[in-house]
């Protein structure tokens, strides 16, 4: 290897390095039990309007939990992904591929319950984050501990919405992005089980039915044809079997040549990755406590604290 190459190799790894020490710097300024005295009652306030809501629409669970990882993905854990629009910027909300994403109305009713109990105390990054975590064990997922205090930014831009993984992924390009947030290869397969709940729709996927995709198990591509006509706007559950169920499924899916996106069959596609597959297609506990460890930190990257650069807003959908 040449001297410049070396040095190139040198500085991505130094830069790996402090983003890493500095993500782990901020895990350890969130805590749980950050609100136990400034608001006793927000995780169960948020838990107690998810359960409504789910209550109303099942299905919109996966959906607060997907907007808490594109949340935490872009800009870190901020909330920034709750700004609406200005006359003068589109926000990451409106970026196409949140474009599907429901739920924010339901966001907007726990934050006016946690302003009725505790005005100003409660961040919107800190309700998404109690939101997830609480749509996970309504669908019957292990309850886990949501380290909390993180502030809310005042940017969202929808460009920067860009970084987010495409159903297109193939396995390198989902480890460069998920080892670039200081997550490894394995915590990604981990969190790919997420798929296990909510729908897509059918544009995500209809280059494998375009091509024929030869990975894709015949009787299930023909399914999917029969459900996705050529320009209809529908939507298919990720997991047809228990699309309302936090289990392990989606894994027997993905070995089955029946994981829905191309970023789901790449699973299989080295193998130290598909022994991980089919070792969590075997064992629902550890996958569930495994997903529990790998979001909790998630939820620390790039997080804002203190009083450097964030601030609680009022109102999710615009800054104070």
């Amino acid at each position: 290897m040449a001297l410049s190459e070396r040095r190139a190799v040198l500085v991505v790894a130094l830069a790996m390095a402090l983003w890493i020490s500095g993500a782990m710097r901020a895990e350890a300024q969130i805590k749980v039990g950050f609100y136990s005295r400034s608001c006793p009652r927000a995780e169960a306030i948020v838990k107690e309007e998810i359960e409504k809501a789910l209550h109303d629409d099942e299905g919109v669970g996966a959906d607060l939990l997907r907007m808490h990882f594109h949340d935490c993905f872009v800009r870190g854990c901020d909330g920034s992904i709750l700004l609406d629009s200005t006359n003068s910027s589109t926000a990451e909300k409106d970026a196409q591929i949140n474009l599907t994403l429901e739920g924010f109305d339901i966001v907007d009713s726990v934050k006016e319950k946690l302003e009725a109990s505790c005005k100003g105390v409660v961040s919107c990054a800190d309700l998404l984050a109690f939101a997830a975590r609480d749509a996970v064990v309504h669908y019957g997922g292990i309850h886990y501990e949501v380290p909390s205090g993180r502030r809310d930014g005042r940017i969202s831009v929808a460009s920067d919405a860009d970084i987010l993984p495409s159903p297109d992924f193939k396995l390198a390009e989902l480890t460069d992005l998920f080892v670039s947030k200081g997550l490894s290869q394995s915590e990604m397969i981990v969190l790919s089980g997420a798929h296990s709940v909510g729908i897509a729709p059918c544009d995500a996927f209809s280059k494998r039915l375009d091509s024929a995709d030869p990975r894709l198990d015949a009787k299930y591509a023909a399914a999917l044809r029969k459900q996705c006509p050529q320009a209809s706007n529908n939507t298919v559950s990720m997991d047809p079997t228990s699309p309302h169920k936090f289990d392990n499924h989606y894994y027997r899916l993905v070995l089955a040549n029946r994981g829905l996106f191309t970023s789901d069959d790449t699973l299989l596609s080295a193998r130290s990755t598909a022994a991980q597959v089919k070792q969590l297609a075997g064992d629902l506990k550890g996958f569930q406590r495994a997903f529990a460890a790998a979001i909790v930190k998630m939820g620390a990257i790039g997080v804002l604290t203190g009083y450097a650069g964030g601030e609680v807003r009022t109102n999710c959908r615009v800054v104070n």
